[in-house]
């Protein structure tokens, strides 16, 4: 009965240093896994994060003052209060909707329909 034994490889740090300086000037990551005879390409992405540099050129910096953090935080509270005001408009356009259907089924009659047929006092007055 044999044992299949996981063997673990440690790397110096000069080592996975130089690694990434190859990687950095043009060697692709599989071509240097080969080269170097590393069993794994997750160990050299990792190496790269840890030692690379070419990972803070893609970082966008950004410097805000403290007014337009404060603006910031403000337009966050009026947005936050607006979806809150149209949630609850919404709401209120359902349940009218709902006490209007409850009304056609009581009086047997259609009353978005009713409403729309009547011609406003505006139209009459403007006609003679």
């Amino acid at each position: 009965m044999s044992e299949n034994r996981k063997t673990t490889n440690r790397y110096s740090i000069s080592f996975k240093q130089q690694v990434v300086r190859e990687i950095e000037s043009g060697l692709g990551i599989e071509a240097a896994r080969r080269k170097y005879g590393i069993p794994g390409g997750g160990s050299i992405r990792n190496w790269i994060l840890k030692f690379g540099k070419n990972h803070l050129l893609n970082k966008i910096v950004r410097i805000e003052t403290m007014e337009e953090k404060d603006r910031i935080k403000e337009m966050e509270k009026e947005i936050k209060r607006l979806k809150l005001a149209l949630a609850d408009s919404m709401l209120a356009q359902r349940c009218l909707e709902e006490v209007i259907k409850e009304a056609d089924k009581e009086y047997k009659t259609d009353l978005k329909k009713n409403f729309a047929d009547v011609p406003s006092n505006i139209s009459e007055k403007t006609s003679k």
